[in-house]
């Protein structure tokens, strides 16, 4: 069974359930990829979800990254990818799939650019989050459009319009 955490470090928009738009970004995100079992596994799948600030990703961001500089969403798989599909089967009680970090200030203003809700923007980055959590990537061309094709598929699944259609 799929549990996503969901913890607010830093105030953001209180008119949102937070803990149910994670879970039903992370699903969403899950259902479409080839570990959608995981969703109804024996054991409990865990994703941790943190709403924090730009400050505290700024400093995740460059201890674990090297990067000097707020970003607006970070994933930390805790399984490698290789070995996710054998743990559908798994009867070891909890399986901690990963960690999503958002920073607040970053999201705000690219929602603003982007003239869309913040909780459209934050549950884009949890399904974009999601997916590397369990193995994809954008590293190249090709990568970048299957993942950026699944989350199209995943937020139109949630009501949200295609992020990336004035890219096109």
């Amino acid at each position: 069974m799929l549990s996503v955490e969901t913890h607010a470090a830093s105030p953001w928009p209180d008119a949102i359930d937070w803990e149910v738009r994670a879970a039903e970004a992370s699903a969403a995100a899950l259902a479409l990829t080839p570990f959608a079992a995981l969703a109804d596994a024996a054991p409990l799948v865990e994703i941790a979800v943190r709403l924090t600030d730009d400050a505290e990703v700024h400093t995740l961001n460059r201890d674990f990254r090297g990067k000097d500089r707020p970003t607006n969403v970070l994933s930390f798989p805790q399984i490698q990818d290789d070995l996710i599909e054998s743990l559908a089967n798994s009867d070891d009680g909890e399986i901690l799939l990963g960690d999503i970090v958002l920073a607040r200030e970053t999201c705000a203003r690219e929602a603003e650019e982007k003239s869309i809700s913040v909780a459209d923007h934050a549950t884009h980055l949890i399904v974009h989050g999601t997916l590397h959590l369990v193995g994809y990537d954008h590293m190249d061309d090709a990568s970048a459009a299957a993942m950026e094709a699944l989350e199209v598929k995943a937020l139109a699944s949630l009501g949200i319009a295609n992020p990336y259609a004035d890219q096109d």
